[in-house]
């Protein structure tokens, strides 16, 4: 069943059963109220009469009790015997139960085809002939032929009005659902025609209330942005590997059919040809790591309490030992830094940064480290060439380069620096980059403590 029919099957029948029950009560109230009315009246009417008994007892006769009749009804006296031993009556078509009664009632009885009769019962001490003194019970009843007739009109009137209440209900359904569907359809016709052309389309929500609606395709058009800036990048990154490992592919072909041709009998040649091999083979395999580093690096890894001071100092001095260049340490902090995280990544962070500013730079390196609300801050910071403010925004994205040429001189793949921001952001941090042309770069890296 569709949504559409749902909608609108939910909406009649819900309205219908509220309306059975507004206009079922209104009927029993008006019903209920209408005959207390008569059975009041009648009661009233047999108080007038039994008073007119009580002061004139000479003036007890059929022509008194029928003048006291209902146009519809008949009174009756009753013995204790149950017998009936005084009526009159205008035009009663009806039969009600017989009996003394010791008590005064009013009741409402209800027949199967005629309309329902009114009864007052009263007890009563009879004063005249033989059975003066006696206790009797006077029976005053009226056929609600007049209620009967009313109630019918006012069934009609409410079954009248059911209907045309169902027929603003049952259009009020189609135009909620129409409103309610419109935008689902157009948001699945969208979904459809991503899936089939792949064209990224989203859909227009100018103009629009700022309801669930609105948002649902709001986020909806969010989402695609998202996708197709996820599926960018992931051809580019497809594109740029394959293109990395292409040239050193390409090189060690180069070189095995140059020795192929000539390497017999040139032994320099040989050389050039196993080193240039070897070089490349050391790319491609840097390179490889590098990427299943950074595919590693999406999965949570195992935190533990890491000494962040001793952590860099080792990674310096390791450098220092490797490479015959200044590398300048300073610690402005007083005492050791804790931080939680993966000791490994953030080692990598470290060795990454610095191992960047030693190729992007021949003099110094300085690294900073300082606590300052409640952040452990490690500055990075070389005297190169420096980056200019255009390309600083890219230098984290996966395989850019800012100088292609140089970065293949000194061994770069363009993944150092988005391995450092993947854990960076692992660990709740921030990576920063400050840049000026021909003065240098530092970079900034942020941990919570």
């Amino acid at each position: 069943m569709k949504l559409r029919t749902k909608i609108q099957l939910f909406s009649g029948i819900f309205m219908l059963i509220l309306t059975l029950i507004i206009n079922t009560a209104i009927y029993m109230l008006f019903y209920k109220v209408s005959a207390d009315g008569q059975l009041q009246d009648l009661a009233d009417q047999t108080e007038r009469l039994v008073k007119v008994m009580n002061d004139q007892p000479d003036v007890i006769s059929n022509e008194l009790f029928r003048s006291f009749s209902p146009p519809e009804g008949m009174i009756r006296v009753v013995d204790q015997d149950g017998t009936i031993f005084f009526s009159a009556q205008q035009a009663a078509q009806y039969d009600i139960p017989l009996e003394f009664s010791s008590n005064e009632s009013q009741n409402v009885i209800q027949q199967d085809s005629e309309p329902a009769v009114a009864v007052i019962s009263k007890p009563i001490i009879w004063g005249v002939g033989e059975r003066a003194g006696e206790v009797v019970t006077i029976q005053v009843s009226n056929q609600l032929t007049n209620l009967d007739s009313t109630m019918k009109t006012l069934f009609t009137v409410l079954l009248i009005a059911t209907i045309f209440m169902l027929v603003p209900i049952i259009i009020g359904g189609n135009v909620l659902s129409r409103f309610l569907l419109n935008p689902i359809k157009s948001l699945i016709q969208t979904m459809r025609e991503n899936m089939k052309e792949a064209n990224w389309k989203k859909i227009h929500v100018q103009n629009r209330s700022k309801d669930e609606l609105f948002e649902m395709e709001k986020t909806f058009n969010e989402m695609m942005d998202y996708l197709k800036d996820n599926f960018e990048r992931q051809e580019t990154f497809v594109s740029d590997a394959s293109h990395e490992l292409k040239t050193p592919i390409s090189i060690v072909k180069s070189y095995a059919q140059l020795l192929e041709r000539r390497g017999i009998d040139n032994p320099n040649l040989v050389k050039e040809s196993i080193e240039a091999i070897h070089s490349e083979a050391d790319r491609m395999g840097k390179l490889v790591e590098q990427m299943l580093a950074l595919a590693k690096n999406k999965h949570h890894a195992l935190m533990e309490q890491v000494d962040i001071v001793a952590l860099i100092e080792e990674t310096v001095t390791t450098f220092q030992r490797a490479y015959t260049r200044e590398i300048i340490f300073t610690n402005h902090a007083v005492d050791a830094v804790i931080l939680s995280g993966n000791r490994n990544q953030l080692e990598q962070v470290i060795y990454i940064l610095i191992d960047n500013a030693l190729k992007y730079s021949e003099e110094r390196v300085e690294v900073d480290f300082d606590v300052w609300d409640k952040l452990a801050i490690i500055k990075v910071r070389d005297y190169g060439a420096g980056i200019p403010e255009s390309e600083q925004a890219r230098i984290f994205d996966r395989f850019y380069r800012v100088d292609k040429a140089r970065s293949r001189d000194t061994g770069g793949t363009g993944l150092g620096l988005s391995i450092a921001k993947a854990i960076v952001k692992e660990h709740q941090g921030e990576l920063t980059v400050q840049s000026t042309v021909g003065e240098g770069s530092t970079f900034t890296v942020k941990f919570p403590i």
